[in-house]
Parts: structure tokens; C-alpha cells; sequence
């Protein structure tokens, strides 16, 4: 969802209605468990669009204080083909248009530390749009728009995730966030749309390099070497045999036949599948609010992998996987040569010893930008980038008091013909929209409370304001919002 206000300063820094419906998953008995695909590369690439169904939600805070914001779901466009929909489990981080999003596992999100992880993918298994407004209402007895089912289902998402009490503005919407809420029990975390692990192996002509684990929710992924790979290197399984096709957990290998040039290789993994409900998905153009899968048409996913070789001296490798719960990254670099490997990151050299595996730590401030680039003899080099986001913002201020400076953006159009976004079935009509217009309000004509910084305390604000020329003579605002880090 998008907030009207940043992360704020006190932000943290460096680190799933119905049983009756639907049955799934294991139900995991303590806290998230996280899927294998740290290391890996892989998943979903999309962007994100606006909001589709959609209606107001009001966050009590634990001081006492409240305020409300547009709940819902977004559309997001996958790279290569197919669409998403998702959810927020950051509430008070703004969400930027257009930004570029990667499917990640729990682990290096958000979710990495909350127990209540589990729930939140059990919602969305079993509310909207997983099961249609029509069928949620009969179930509870209520007539539910698409708006309300998904302004009850995001309430109960981020009861979970960001440690509020959320409440739908229609009547109908806080029933069917209260029997979530009280229904929930916790999932295992679902499996990667497809993911290769590790990324990088490395080893001498005439060896099978690897394994690589592939892991996918797909039937099978296609597995194709990069164009301009030598002669001499096949991509095989664990008996030799040569691989076009992989299934969820098979093992691959680069086979380099005794002779080849020292070099390096690559090989790719796609596939066509509907992502996993509850995959989450982070900002890697900067900070942006974290957001998690409730919907997927048949999606384009890929996956790649490298090898280096040497017949004598050092044959690097190196993967790099987030650590949320300490802070930064987790570079490893290993030398399957002979020779010592000296490399730098990010200032500092560093040297791996023949047949070493070394593990670094690279501290990041939460939201901290990073791009970095290790390289190596024959050819080899591997760039890394991302964004830190593993936490959600904290309470800060108010959003009446630390207005979004980022451009307003027009409010999307519903996905029923006929209805205006916001308004719902059965209630009065309008969510809080660009104009400061509250419960009861029209939305039409502007963007949502949370991509304009506009709120119902707008003309109060004005107030002050003059209030403060009056007195003083003039006062200038100055408007901050938290600058990503550099890249």
C-alpha cells in the first residue's frame, strides 16, 4: 500500500478465509521457515503499476493516534510476459510507480523475523482474490464489493506484518477482516518460481562443476548454455547425461572436457509458471515499500548460473545472498585453483587461498543501494545489485505532519467496469482520496491518499500555516523525504 510518508528517521538500520474452502500447505508449528534460494539467482522480475480494488482502511496506533490510508491491490507487470497481484506488508513506506521489483524468499525481507508470517500467506489463500468477493460474502453472510474484499484482506495482512490494528471502513470489509484475523494459522513458506543454487561454481578442465540445485514450482525448466560457450563445455546431469529439462530439485553440472582454454561459462533456466502465493517481492531501484504475492497469471521466470576454470592457477567463484538478520550481505567467495585469488569489494582486498571457501560480511544500513563488481583471471567477473530492505518502518510521524513530496499520480481505474475506485457495495460511497476528502468523500478526480501525501488533515494544515505567516511574517516548510543511498 502506499503511505503518505517515508520510512522516517527512526527507520532501523544495517540488518494467509475459509477452512471450509480450501485446505492448504503444511501447517508449520513455530516460526517462518525460509525457503533454500538465499544464495540462488532467479525469480520474477516485475514493475509496479497502481491499484486496482480498493476502498479505505483506518491504522490505530499504539499511542492512541490514527489515520487512513487506501488498502488494496496492486497490478504489477512481469518482465517477459504475465502479471501479479499483490498486497502491502510495509504500511508506512511510500511505494514508487514504475520501480522494478525481484521475487525474493521470506529471508530477505521483511518477513525474515515475524512470526506471523505463516498467517499472512494463509489470508491470502484463503480471502480475495484467491476467492471471489461473492464468495466471501456468502460465507459470512454479507455482500461484499471486490473493494471491500480486498480493503478486509489487506487490514489483516497488515495486522500481521506491521503490528497495527487496521479497520476497514465498511462494516462488511471488518467482517471479513475479523474472521481472517481469528481463522489464521501459520503456513510453511512457499517454494521460488524458480531459482539456481548456488550461481556460481568453479573447478579445473576435465571436472563436472557443481552441483546446482534448481528449484522451481514449474513442471519443468529449460536449460540452455549461453551463446559463445566453448566446445568443450556441456551442461549434464549428476551421470553425465545431457540436460535440456530440469525438475524441482534435479542437480546440474558443467562438464569442461580435459583441454578446454581456461574461461568461463553460462547457462540459463527458464520457465512459464504461475508464481507461488506469498512470494515476496523488493524494490532493487531503491527503497520502496516491500509487497507480498496474492495473484499470478502464467509468468516468464528465469535463472542463471556461471562456471570458471583454470588448468592451473586460481578458479574463483563468489555468491552473495541478503542477511536480514544481520544487516548486510553474505558474500562467499571460494578457489577451486591452485593459486591464490586476490579480488577487492568495495574498497578492501580480500584473498581466498587454494581450496578455500571465505565468507564476508558486508554491512548495509537499512534501505542502502549496492552495486559492486568482483572479478577474476580468464575472464571472470560478477556484478551484484539490490536494495536492503528488511524491516518495516517503524511509527514516525504522523502523515498530516510529514506530506509526500513525490508527484501525484492519477488513481487507477477499478477492474469492474461500472464502479468508482474506492466506493464498495452496500456502504457510502468514496475512500480517502487526493482532495482531503474522508470517509463518505469522493475518490474521483485524483490520486490515493498515499501516492499524492494528500490527507483529511489538509485543511488544518493550511490553518497552521497561516496561522504561522500571521504571526511571524512568513515561514518556509522545508519538505524532506529520506534519500536512497548511492549506488
Amino acid at each position: 500500500m502506499f503511505s503518505v510518508r517515508g520510512r522516517g528517521v527512526a527507520r532501523l538500520a544495517a540488518a494467509t478465509l475459509v477452512s471450509s474452502l480450501v485446505v492448504v500447505g503444511a501447517i508449520a508449528t513455530a516460526g517462518p521457515a525460509f525457503a533454500d534460494d538465499a544464495a540462488g539467482t532467479g525469480g520474477v522480475k516485475a514493475k509496479l503499476g497502481g491499484m486496482t480494488d480498493r476502498d479505505s482502511v483506518k491504522i490505530f496506533e499504539k499511542d492512541g493516534t490514527d489515520w487512513s490510508v487506501p488498502g488494496g491491490l496492486f497490478k504489477m507487470q512481469v518482465e517477459g510476459g504475465g502479471t501479479l497481484q499483490t498486497y502491502c506488508i510495509d504500511l508506512r513506506t511510500e511505494a514508487k510507480h514504475d520501480f522494478d521489483y525481484k521475487e525474493v524468499g521470506w529471508g530477505e525481507s521483511s518477513l525474515h523475523n515475524n512470526e506471523n508470517a505463516g498467517k499472512i500467506l494463509w489470508v491470502l489463500e484463503n480471502a480475495y482474490p484467491k476467492f471471489s468477493a461473492e464468495v466471501l460474502g456468502a460465507k459470512l453472510g454479507v455482500d461484499l464489493s471486490k473493494n471491500e474484499a480486498a480493503a478486509g484482506t489487506q487490514a489483516a495482512i497488515w495486522t500481521f506484518s506491521d503490528d497495527v490494528k487496521a479497520v476497514p471502513r465498511s462494516g462488511d470489509a471488518e467482517k471479513l477482516t475479523e474472521y481472517l484475523l481469528k481463522e489464521a494459522v501459520k503456513l510453511e513458506e512457499p517454494k521460488a518460481s524458480l531459482s539456481l543454487s548456488p550461481s556460481s561454481v568453479a573447478g579445473k578442465a576435465g571436472d563436472r562443476l557443481g552441483p546446482i540445485t534448481v528449484s522451481t514450482n514449474a513442471e519443468t525448466a529449460k536449460i540452455t548454455p549461453a551463446p559463445g560457450t566453448p566446445a568443450g563445455v556441456k551442461i549434464v546431469d549428476a551421470q553425465g547425461n545431457a540436460v535440456t529439462e530440469a525438475k524441482n530439485g534435479a542437480e546440474l553440472f558443467f562438464d569442461v572436457a580435459a583441454g578446454t582454454a581456461d574461461g568461463t561459462a553460462e547457462l540459463s533456466a527458464s520457465a512459464t509458471t504461475k508464481v507461488s502465493l506469498g512470494r515476496a517481492f523488493v524494490s532493487i531501484d531503491g527503497p520502496s515499500q516491500t509487497l507480498i504475492l496474492a495473484g499470478s497469471s502464467d509468468s516468464t521466470v528465469t535463472a542463471k548460473a556461471s562456471a570458471a576454470w583454470a588448468k592451473k592457477g586460481a578458479a574463483p567463484a563468489v555468491t552473495v545472498a541478503k542477511d536480514c538478520a544481520k544487516g548486510g550481505l553474505e558474500v562467499i567467495a571460494s578457489n577451486k585453483g591452485d593459486d591464490a585469488w586476490t579480488f577487492d569489494l568495495k574498497g578492501t582486498s580480500h584473498t581466498v587461498a587454494p581450496g578455500e571457501t571465505k565468507t564476508i560480511a558486508v554491512p548495509l544500513a537499512e534501505d542502502e543501494a549496492y552495486k559492486f563488481t568482483i572479478t577474476g583471471p580468464n575472464g571472470f567477473e560478477e556484478t551484484f545489485e539490490g536494495v536492503l530492505d528488511c524491516e518495516t518502518a517503524p511509527p514516525g510521524p504522523k502523515p498530516s505532519e510529514t506530506p509526500s513530496t513525490e508527484p501525484s499520480t492519477p488513481a487507477p481505474s477499478p477492474s469492474t467496469p461500472g464502479t468508482t475506485t474506492g466506493d464498495t457495495t452496500g456502504g457510502t460511497t468514496g475512500s480517502t482520496g487526493t482532495t482531503g476528502g474522508t470517509a463518505g468523500g469522493s475518490t474521483t478526480g485524483g490520486g490515493d491518499l498515499a501516492e499524492t501525501g494528500g490527507s483529511s488533515a489538509t485543511p488544518m494544515i493550511a490553518g497552521i500555516a497561516a496561522a504561522l505567516v500571521v504571526i511571524g511574517g512568513g515561514a518556509v516548510f522545508v519538505l524532506r523525504k529520506k534519500k536512497a543511498a548511492a549506488h
